[in-house]
């Protein structure tokens, strides 16, 4: 077990960069420990594959999401699936996930092929222009939230609503990211007004939302977008569909979990392709074989093997979504580890996408790791960017 005071002296070097001080802490004290989250929240931290399945999958109805992803998060967000829990999470989950079946998502490549078409045109090639480097971290951020925004509502948004909601998205997110890091600092935060004037920027975004979704409702038109999908779904019991403030709620959760995380993935992917033009080389030679110079659909995956492991890999050494807690509701054991109700668990999903005993040369950019014979060898958990388990992320495919 790390000391308390140990990690209250590391809390300010954790908030700037938590990675840097968790892996330090792994390499002193193993892969399972016990540990302070911000010198404050207590819990076990693992890098150990076989754990984290256990939480997540294994015995996961003795494990909920922790108050820091439900209530901390939903004050901002909504209860939508990312924030809720229990039974009611359950609920929407088995009501929304058909919209993400692979056919209802190949609808969709329309509308991403032509946001990705006008992006290269009107911002990527007139920053390549300049004949400069070019950050692409921004760039990805506004192309994803771009696509994001259009899959939801085709037609409907207008610009400067565009702008807004990407600029509170990023202010709201990096806010919450910040409570997450500092959590001692959460009564200042209180104090001080923040918290009041996040939420109040989370309820404007929120209304903006809530007006296309009404607009949609009294139109009576049809699009082929997810805000569609949304609409239409119906529980199975009563055969009704969600009311205006789940819509709202479901709408700005994909918002939130769709764009940064791909953004982040892509920002990666670039940076690790810079680097390795022989594996570049080896993506074109895909792409015109299968491709030929016409647009991908979403029908052509399955044959862009190398395009895909390239994507894993890029998420194996960089997952967007690095790490994830679970709060026990029922006395639990992982071997001999005790696991008593009340404990948190934290896997550090970032360590063991990185763990030496999981991967021949961890920190090497090789995509052929993940070749449909190679993927076989590895635990279930060794490769988890999209969590596991049954809150496995929605939007995986």
């Amino acid at each position: 077990a790390i000391p308390r005071w140990a990690t209250l002296r590391n809390s300010l070097r954790f908030a700037y960069n938590p990675i840097v001080a968790l892996d330090q802490y792994v390499a002193e004290y193993g892969p399972t420990f016990e540990f302070y989250l911000g010198g404050m929240v207590k819990g076990i931290l693992t890098t150990d594959p076989g754990l984290a399945q256990h939480v997540l999958q294994k015995e996961h109805r003795k494990w909920r999401k922790s108050p820091i992803q439900t209530e901390r998060m939903g004050y901002f967000l909504g209860n939508g699936l990312l924030t809720s829990d229990g039974d009611y999470w359950l609920r929407q989950r088995r009501l929304i996930q058909p919209g993400f079946h692979r056919k209802r998502l190949a609808g969709l490549t329309g509308i991403m092929n032509q946001e990705i078409e006008d992006f290269l045109e009107q911002r990527f090639q007139p920053a390549l222009a300049g004949g400069q480097p070019v950050d692409m971290s921004p760039l990805m951020m506004e192309l994803a939230f771009r696509v994001v925004a259009k899959s939801l509502f085709t037609t409907s948004l207008q610009e400067e609503d565009l702008a807004f909601l990407r600029d509170t998205v990023t202010v709201v997110q990096a806010f919450i990211t910040r409570t997450f890091r500092q959590p001692y600092l959460i009564p200042w935060f209180r104090f001080s007004g923040l918290y009041r004037e996040h939420k109040a920027l989370s309820e404007k975004f929120d209304a903006i939302i809530l007006q296309h979704i009404q607009a949609r409702r009294s139109s009576n038109e049809r699009h082929d977008d997810l805000l569609q999908m949304l609409l239409e779904a119906r529980y199975e019991d009563t055969g009704k569909g969600m009311d205006d403030r789940q819509l709202t709620e479901e709408s700005a959760i994909l918002f939130v979990a769709g764009h940064e995380t791909t953004a982040n993935a892509l920002s990666w992917m670039w940076h690790l392709l810079g680097q390795h033009p022989e594996v570049v080389a080896r993506l074109r030679q895909e792409h015109e074989a299968v491709l030929g110079g016409r647009e991908p659909g979403f029908e052509d995956l399955p044959q862009l093997e190398y395009t895909l492991q390239v994507i894993d890999e890029a998420m194996r050494l960089y997952p967007p979504a690095w790490i994830t807690d679970r709060l026990c509701v029922e006395d639990d054991q992982y071997g001999d580890l005790p696991l008593p109700k009340g404990s948190r668990v934290v896997a550090y999903i970032y360590g063991i996408h990185r763990r030496p005993s999981l991967w021949d040369d961890p920190e090497a950019f090789r995509p052929e790791r993940f070749s449909r014979e190679r993927k076989k060898e590895y635990h279930p958990f060794a490769f988890m960017p999209f969590g596991g388990g049954p809150r496995l992320c929605i939007g995986n495919n």
